[in-house]
């Protein structure tokens, strides 16, 4: 039976780079991050898209033009590609974000 809620209390927390953790629900080709950003982590270019609201925290996003800061209640929204690519640093303490994304 489908449960229609993503728990994301029972999920574990991995991190795969200083400075950076998420809980990951996935069903086929779709899944649901939720991410947590610290200070700790250290700016590095990114080209994969991210569709997500961001919770709470604030940061900025770099791009090969500009940067953009991002704070709780903004949505964001960076197309897949080197054309996009982007890195981004911590502003407050922590960010939380939650994405959905294409595997």
């Amino acid at each position: 039976m489908i449960s229609y809620r993503i728990d994301f209390d029972r999920l574990g927390w991995v991190s795969p780079i200083p400075g950076m953790r998420h809980k990951v629900w996935e069903d086929g080709k779709k899944r649901v991050r939720m991410v947590e950003y610290t200070r700790e982590m250290e700016p590095h270019w990114c080209s994969r898209g991210h569709f997500g609201y961001i919770l709470d925290g604030r940061f900025e996003i770099e791009f090969d033009n500009r940067t953009i800061v991002f704070e709780a209640g903004d949505g964001v929204f960076i197309p897949d590609g080197d054309d996009h690519r982007h890195r981004a640093r911590v502003l407050s303490s922590s960010v939380r974000v939650v994405f959905v994304e294409d595997e």
